[in-house]
């Protein structure tokens, strides 16, 4: 899940509070039993983060009453054990090796060495300002934060509990159940914080270990075996599924697994593992076909769980569901009046900017405005490790899968004179359209990308995938001349038949 933007912004839109003189975030979150709890809130929200926070905000600036029940600090996982200390990371490694690799643009250094320690402060520095940020504009907002663990009541009351063992009810005429997960464990794989670790261990290495391996080949784990490579330590990477990257576009999915063990790591699809043997400096993890794999830590990546543990109490009527997951419509409504339930504790796609999405449409509801559910067959996706992937919309078999007839057109970033210029030329663009009546390509069904900076480029496939755009309208966008983001405006034209460079 993604928040780095949003809480960029919120940080230096606080920022600029203070150098007016609005007051500063409090060091002190008060207890619960400090809060003021005489007064009916328009919308108590449980959890404060990406959904919680947003909802909180965005129903705030509309003159909502709002309180946001956290029982650690506001900005949720993606914050403070995921999105932005994770990206720290990442980035860590891409500044190694561009250093690494300064020769070949004639820049003479030393080959350079990683302290790790201190990327450790930086990422927790980046992360404390961004939640300062964050919390001040909250408070700037007149939003009430109660710290404790929410429990959902009937009649649309809130019980927290603080750390002390306190405990305040509130009530609200809307409650929003924001309370997010927390990574899945594997059995034979409990973590313990020091051989084998989740995300939220990884991302508090003071070094990096010798060796690794991570299980999961997912869009956590090949961030992670990308991450601890490019930092030096070698690393196996294990994934069930036949492919990395399962659910991603196979022209995709191939470019990375090329990159990985070009790179040195490891790549193993198609292999289970059946637990680990530890030794007195290593341990071995024991994969299905009797085989094993010695390394210093295991990273296990294999997706998150929703934390609905005790969320709701006898009588509310709200539903969980086998998985864990609280049970929702299209509108994010449990089905009692007044319940909502927005971001990773409802099944939808795990990512931060889907939960900011869901807590607007939750307010507009709220607010008795117009609303427009989420099209999760449409939203972005991103995935960090090096090369980065970033996709939206269909892939071309999931496409083929619904029944349409498609046009496809693919670019590789190597004839790209700003890759040229980077020195990034992995990759490519792959845009699927839904073939028209006359046979020429119609509306863009999915754009997918890998390579330098994608990331950052998939702003126009998605809105050229959201507003059902075809190439022909497409093509009219000017691609200022030399960036990265020629390749999709390539790829586009190539699909009305008039490529300039690929046809």
């Amino acid at each position: 899940m993604d928040g780095t933007g949003l809480i960029a912004r919120l940080a230096r839109i606080f920022g600029k509070a203070r150098e007016n003189g609005r007051a500063e975030p409090s060091e002190v979150v008060p207890t619960a039993g400090e809060v003021s709890v005489s007064g009916q809130y328009d919308m108590v929200i449980v959890g404060g983060g990406p959904g919680g926070y947003a909802a909180a905000l965005y129903g705030a600036a509309a003159g909502l009453s709002v309180a946001v029940v956290e029982k650690e600090k506001v900005g949720g996982t993606c914050l403070h054990r995921g999105c932005i200390p994770a990206k720290e990371f990442l980035e860590t490694a891409s500044v190694y090796r561009t250093v690494a690799g300064a020769k070949v643009f004639g820049i003479q250094s030393s080959q350079p060495t990683v302290d790790f320690a201190v990327s450790l402060e930086r990422k927790r520095k980046v992360v404390d300002q961004l939640f300062r940020g964050l919390a001040g504009l909250l408070r700037h907002r007149k939003v009430t934060t109660v710290p404790g663990v929410g429990q959902l009541l009937a009649d649309r009351r809130v019980r927290v509990t603080s750390e002390d063992g306190s405990v305040v009810d509130l009530t609200g005429t809307h409650v929003v159940l924001a309370t997010g997960s927390v990574p899945r464990v594997i059995p034979g794989f409990e973590p313990d914080g020091s051989v084998v670790l989740t995300s939220d261990g990884v991302l508090e290495l003071s070094a990096i270990p010798p060796s690794a391996v991570v299980v999961g080949g997912g869009a956590i784990g090949c961030e992670f075996a990308s991450l601890l490579s490019d930092l030096g330590a070698h690393v196996t990477l294990l994934e069930v599924a036949p492919t990395l990257l399962p659910g991603c576009d196979p022209d995709v999915a191939d470019v990375v697994a090329r990159s990985f063990k070009k790179r040195g790591i490891d790549v193993r699809t198609g292999v289970s593992v059946h637990g680990h043997e530890r030794h007195k400096r290593w341990t071995s993890v024991l994969l299905g076909d009797g085989e094993h794999v010695d390394a210093d830590v295991v990273v296990v990546s294999v997706g998150r769980r929703p934390l609905s543990d005790g969320l709701l109490a006898e009588g509310t009527g709200v539903r969980i569901d086998d998985r864990g997951f609280v049970v929702v419509d299209e509108w994010m409504r449990t089905g009692v009046d007044g319940v909502y339930a927005i971001g990773d504790v409802v099944a939808t796609p795990q990512l931060a900017h889907v939960a900011f999405a869901e807590g607007i449409l939750v307010v507009k509801q709220v607010l008795e405005e117009p609303a427009v559910p989420v099209d999760y067959a449409k939203v972005p996706w991103c995935i960090y490790c090096h090369p980065e992937a970033a996709f939206t919309g269909l892939t071309e078999q999931s496409a083929r899968d619904a029944g349409y007839d498609v046009v496809v057109a693919k670019d590789p970033f190597g004839g790209n004179g700003r890759a040229q210029i980077l020195g990034e030329t992995e990759g490519l663009v792959k845009v699927i359209c839904e073939r028209g009546s006359d046979g020429r390509a119609g509306r863009v069904l999915g754009v997918h990308m890998v390579g330098p900076w994608v990331t950052e480029q998939l702003g126009q496939a998605y809105l050229s995938v959201n507003w059902e755009a075809t190439p022909d309208e497409i093509a009219q966008y000017i691609q200022p001349h030399p960036t990265l983001s020629e390749t999709f405006g390539e790829t586009v034209l190539a699909l009305t038949g008039r490529g300039l460079h690929v046809g």
